[in-house]
C-alpha cells in the first residue's frame, strides 16, 4: 500500500484549536487540522510552515512536535505528524478550504473530522483543559 508523509499543524489560541474543512475530493465536507504533503527535500517542519502559508496566507511558529497518526485509508497509508503551533503572522485566510472554525475543548467533537485527525482529539482535550 502506498504511504502519504504528511504534516499538520494544531494551531492554539485561547484555549481553542483551528479546524477547517475540506472543500474537495473524496472526503469533502470532513473537518480537518490544516497541514499538506511533504515535498522532495523538504523537512517536515518546512513543509508546515509552506503549508500554512499556501492554505491560510498565515505564519506560524511551530512550538513542539507532538505525535505521529499512522491511519490506514482505502486506498493509501497515512503517516501524519503533528505538531503545536501559534500564529505569528496573518489573518489565517481560507484559500484552499471550504469552512474553518476555533473549537474550545466543549465543541471539539461537534465536527466530522477526518478518521485520522480524529485519532488525536483526546490529546488535544487533554491540552486544552
Amino acid at each position: 500500500m502506498k504511504t502519504i508523509q504528511v504534516v499538520a499543524a494544531l494551531i492554539v489560541h485561547d484555549r481553542r484549536i483551528f479546524a477547517t474543512q475540506r472543500g474537495y475530493g473524496e472526503w469533502k465536507g470532513w473537518w480537518e487540522f490544516p497541514g499538506g504533503k511533504i515535498e522532495s527535500g523538504e523537512t517536515p517542519e518546512d513543509a508546515l510552515l509552506r503549508e500554512i502559508r499556501e492554505e491560510l496566507d498565515t505564519e506560524i511558529r511551530i512550538e513542539k512536535y507532538v505525535d505521529t497518526i499512522e491511519w490506514d485509508y482505502p486506498a493509501f497509508h497515512l503517516s501524519m505528524r503533528c505538531y503545536l503551533c501559534s500564529v505569528v503572522s496573518g489573518e489565517l485566510t481560507l484559500l484552499e478550504h471550504e469552512a474553518a472554525t476555533w473549537l474550545d475543548c466543549g465543541h471539539l467533537r461537534s465536527v466530522r473530522w477526518l478518521p485520522a485527525d480524529e485519532t488525536i482529539l483526546d490529546r488535544i482535550e487533554r491540552a486544552l483543559k
